[in-house]
């Protein structure tokens, strides 16, 4: 039987077939293993890019998935089409009424002035991970977390891993049967590049598996 050739990394589709990094993923890490055992394949979540996507996930930051659908529905109906004209145009107290917490209505209009005055631009797909991630981070209201997010669920990026995410932690913990820390399992994350975005999708996936609702 002829060995079965490793792709390049920069090959793989996240958003089509993931079975090659999921299998080496496996084979590296027993609790990633156990994960992909109970789930079968990961659930990747793709969404739109551009403003409307950041502004999904500013609208999802630390808050529930069920609070974060309902505010992102509303935001959605309020300020269609999402563009940042209409939402720069729209104004803060828009943006609270529609369920966006004080801070979180000053990150969105920063981000909708910034890229409808053209002092910031959403164009990082011809950028690496980490130019990618500082572009992002220059504007208010984005960390790394959030720059994360953005990367792996709008570019499909492969090597992204989240920083400080509770339910990461949470499965990881499940998967392995063991307590471990937040930093403990970020700098372990290190360990399965260049795939720790599909470590994450594994481990959110698995983390949707133990609440048993389906993953969104």
């Amino acid at each position: 039987m002829r060995a079965r050739t490793r792709p390049r990394a920069a090959r793989i589709d996240v958003f089509d077939d993931v079975s090659f990094p999921c299998a080496e993923l496996a084979a590296r890490d027993k609790a990633l293993a156990a994960a992909l055992a109970a789930i079968g394949r990961p659930h990747i979540r793709r969404r739109e890019g551009g403003f409307a996507g950041l502004f999904r996930i500013i609208v999802e930051q630390q808050v529930s998935v069920p609070s974060a659908q309902a505010i992102w529905g509303r935001c959605a109906a309020r300020f269609a089409p999402l563009d940042p004209k209409g939402v720069a145009a729209a104004g803060e107290e828009a943006l609270r009424c529609a369920g966006l917490s004080a801070p979180k209505a000053r990150y969105v209009l920063g981000l909708a002035t910034a890229i409808n005055c053209g002092a910031f631009t959403l164009e990082t797909a011809t950028l690496d991970d980490a130019a990618a991630s500082v572009s992002l981070q220059t504007l208010k209201g984005v960390g790394p977390w959030t720059a994360a997010i953005y990367l792996l669920f709008c570019e499909g990026r492969l090597d992204i891993w989240p920083p400080n995410d509770i339910a990461l932690l949470r499965a990881y913990e499940a998967a392995s049967g063991r307590r471990t820390q937040q930093k403990r399992l970020d700098s372990k994350a290190v360990k399965w590049a260049p795939y720790r975005g599909v470590a994450a999708h594994i481990l959110w996936t698995y983390y949707a598996h133990l609440r048993g609702r389906a993953p969104v």
